[in-house]
């Protein structure tokens, strides 16, 4: 069963990174991708808010999660883009991520 969990997750990044490829594509080099996020520390248990999102969506989904700002950020730069930055929202649960293609 771990593998087949483990191999589920990686089939769900590449198909991420393909989107992130495809949008990369649409921008004029230099442009902009920013998307808004739950994002949980490494510790996938903080800060409150994210983790509880994670939380839900591993339990009530097939296969989502709630990634780090690493795996936000490998899936980025596997997708093309540079200079991928994290922008917390204050008095928000969100975090802006952003990447230049």
């Amino acid at each position: 069963m771990q593998y087949r969990l483990a191999n589920d997750r990686i089939k769900r990044l590449q198909k991420e990174v393909e989107e992130l490829q495809k949008v990369g594509g649409a921008l004029k080099p230099g442009g902009c991708v920013a998307t808004l996020e739950f994002v949980p520390n490494e510790d996938r248990v903080s800060p409150p808010m994210p983790a509880a999102f994670s939380m839900t969506m591993l339990t009530s989904t097939a296969s989502g999660d709630a990634h780090t700002f690493r795996e936000l950020s490998d899936m980025h730069d596997r997708a093309g883009f540079t200079a991928v930055s994290e922008d917390p929202i204050p008095m928000s649960p969100h975090t802006v991520v952003m990447a230049k293609a």
